[in-house]
């Protein structure tokens, strides 16, 4: 199916559920000062429900403001005022805000295999690859497209980019509808390789700057997760959330358990582990819903792919003023990635992350905001 055609076709949905719905306004600035000395952009896309600001530094949210319970408008992810913090931030790899790629999560000692030929990214978070190894996609330029209602970000990654086959095209289209802002990804390479691509926004819905996630309220739609070892690679296979605490299927309190004597949260220091979610690979469903007491605000979070991690911001490593002049430290914000399962490529029990030529990869992500009396 043609873009164009799942736009109008999700758009039509959206507003047969909740009538008409205004277009956005796409507006483009400058964004500062890069280290080649190239000017970064931004894109604000803007309707009467919500605001987003993408960067083409990194593919990243940079910010996303959303009503209140009262009608006002408050920024609820991290980020900051020019592309000189992200630059900084870099050091840290905290990823905020980016897409991360080619390979989201981690990839155990960094090899992987495909057709008898071992593949080997370099290593950037202990024994393992994370997020593509040490220069993703999250500290790439893209190309940049106004769109109707959104604007499209482009990244041509060539063969043997950070160890991995295949030139690879990325197209990540991000578009407002109502209350919602919706991510598209397709992705297409000309020889077989390993993708899963994902946004690493933090959530506060409280606020930018507000203070901690640990007092909102967590709802993941998961019968199981992937248990870790103390690199935080999947071991074990699938195991019940039941009696665990990463049993998300009630609404509880983020904080409520996170400092329980569990194997797994001392690994994590905290949570940064992947929920298996219900529902078909490939078809949108709902993963998780997130409430914020003190502003009302909710984020319901659904998907196509079949796993989410849900990190609540453990190693943040309070060096960085945001946007707000706070600067953030451990808790200061939540992500809830979309994904196939860490280390895939080699689990064969998991489903495949391989794309080969001729095929297209697509992938939806969608944050809808609303708000609870």
């Amino acid at each position: 199916m043609r873009w164009a055609q799942v736009i109008l076709l999700t758009m039509m949905t959206t507003l047969g559920a909740q009538g008409a719905v205004a277009a956005a306004t796409v507006t483009k600035a400058g964004f500062g000062k890069l280290p080649d000395g190239t000017t970064a952009e931004i894109y604000t896309l803007k309707n009467a429900e919500i605001e987003a600001r993408i960067a083409n530094y990194g593919a990243r949210i940079v910010s996303l403001l959303t009503k209140d319970r009262d009608g006002r408008m408050g920024d609820v992810v991290l980020g900051y005022n020019s592309v000189e913090g992200y630059v900084a931030e870099e050091a840290s790899k905290t990823y905020v805000g980016s897409i991360v790629g080619r390979y989201g999560n981690r990839i155990r000692n960094g090899k992987f295999s495909i057709d008898g030929h071992q593949y080997q990214i370099p290593l950037n978070n202990g024994a393992n690859a994370l997020h593509g190894g040490p220069h993703g996609f999250d500290d790439k330029t893209w190309a940049a497209k106004e769109l109707p209602d959104g604007v499209e970000m482009t990244l041509v990654s060539k063969d043997g980019d950070m160890g991995f086959p295949g030139t690879l095209t990325l197209h990540v289209r991000y578009t407002l509808v109502g209350g919602a802002l919706h991510i598209n990804y397709a992705a297409s390479t000309d020889k077989t390789t390993v993708v899963n691509v994902t946004n690493h926004a933090y959530f506060n819905l409280a606020g930018d700057g507000s203070g901690t996630i640990l007092d909102e309220v967590m709802q993941i739609n998961a019968d199981e997760y992937t248990p870790v070892d103390a690199g935080l690679i999947p071991v074990g296979g699938a195991k019940p959330v039941a009696g665990t605490p990463f049993d998300f299927n009630k609404p509880t309190v983020i904080g409520a358990r996170i400092n329980e004597t569990n194997e797994q949260l001392k690994f994590g220091g905290g949570y940064d582990h992947n929920w298996i979610l219900r529902g078909k690979i490939g078809e949108l469903k709902v993963a998780a819903r997130v409430y914020d007491p003190k502003s009302g605000r909710v984020l319901k979070e659904s998907t196509t792919e079949p796993g989410v991690q849900f990190y609540s911001g453990n190693a943040i490593p309070g060096l960085y003023k945001g946007k707000t002049g706070v600067v953030y430290g451990k808790y200061a914000g939540f992500c809830l990635e979309t994904q196939h399962y860490p280390d895939s490529p080699n689990q064969p029990g998991f489903p495949s992350t391989l794309l080969k030529p001729g095929v297209t990869l697509r992938s939806e992500t969608v944050y809808a905001f609303s708000v609870q009396k």
